[in-house]
């Protein structure tokens, strides 16, 4: 009943928001973040958690501001998602600007395949839909929801904008290898893993655990690995793309877990210069009782 509830609230918000005025829904969701800061639950203080690590010599009231700019970033995606399907290709287009874009075309161009891996930074959506605009569609993966119905729109969401979407179950790590081969563009979040084959790393000077996924398949199949990190801009989105290089240093279990901390590193530095639009509400650290 739970679930049924939750469904039905998503495509009545989807339907409204998405015939609002502009500008009545982005204020319409701005006033949302005020009220979540109001509110001051459990996960707004897990993200004033992870804002005061990632940025530790803030004093208090610079990280209440943060705080606040963290939760309209948010929000911001959030009405981003209701209302993505309305824009046209050139708004797609004329809202997204890019630093190091070479490093994803030039693969593809070459039909060598890429691996970008990202962390829950920004509009990573509305950069996949640029890309699938562009001509280059995506693979990616996505966490089932429940209930099944909402994962089912969500799917659909992002299909009809271009990507390839796979459920995050057992098969879908066959599936990407596949895709590898047939060098294609993958595209995985990557700051965060709650399995039992995530790989430790240094990230901010704390211990986390990130996926190993986008290092085994960039060096079981000779894909080139690239980081990129999205923040949002006045008018749209910022793509900045860090070439990371594979590890071959000792047997492939250390090649990946090296190569997965340059990942982290390189996470730190986007995520350093635009924490704001790092949407991390939920517990990321060992040692903050993620796995407890």
């Amino acid at each position: 009943m739970v679930d049924q509830i939750s469904y039905i609230a998503y495509v009545i918000g989807w339907k409204l928001v998405g015939i609002l005025p502009e500008k009545s829904a982005y204020k319409f969701f701005n006033s949302i973040s005020k009220s979540m800061y109001k509110r001051n639950g459990k996960s707004v203080c897990r993200l004033r958690t992870n804002l005061s690590i990632v940025k530790p010599n803030l004093n208090e009231e610079q990280l209440e501001v943060l705080v606040i700019s963290s939760l309209e970033s948010y929000l911001r995606y959030w009405c981003d998602t209701f209302r993505i399907h309305k824009w046209s290709p050139d708004r797609i287009k004329q809202t997204v600007s890019c630093t190091g874009e070479n490093l994803l075309r030039d693969p593809i161009t070459e039909g060598r395949g890429v691996i970008i891996a990202l962390p829950h930074s920004g509009n990573w959506d509305h950069a996949g839909a640029y890309f699938c605009q562009e001509g280059i569609p995506l693979v990616t993966v996505a966490e089932i929801l429940n209930p099944e119905k909402l994962f089912r729109r969500f799917l659909q969401y992002r299909e009809e904008m271009g990507f390839e979407v796979l459920g995050l179950d057992s098969r879908a790590f066959i599936t990407l290898m596949k895709r590898a081969r047939e060098k294609r563009l993958i595209a995985l979040v990557a700051d965060r893993d709650l399995s039992d084959s995530g790989i430790e790393v240094n990230f901010f000077g704390k211990i986390a655990k990130m996926p190993a996924g986008p290092a085994v398949l960039a060096i079981k199949e000779s894909v080139p690995l690239v980081a990129a990190h999205v923040s949002y801009t006045e008018i749209g989105i910022h793509i900045n793309f860090q070439e990371i290089v594979l590890s071959t240093h000792g047997n492939e279990s250390q090649r990946v877990n090296e190569t997965v901390q340059s990942l982290a590193t390189a996470f730190e530095a986007g995520i350093s210069k635009a924490p704001q639009d790092w949407h991390m509400l939920q517990r990321i650290w060992i040692g903050e009782g993620i796995y407890s």
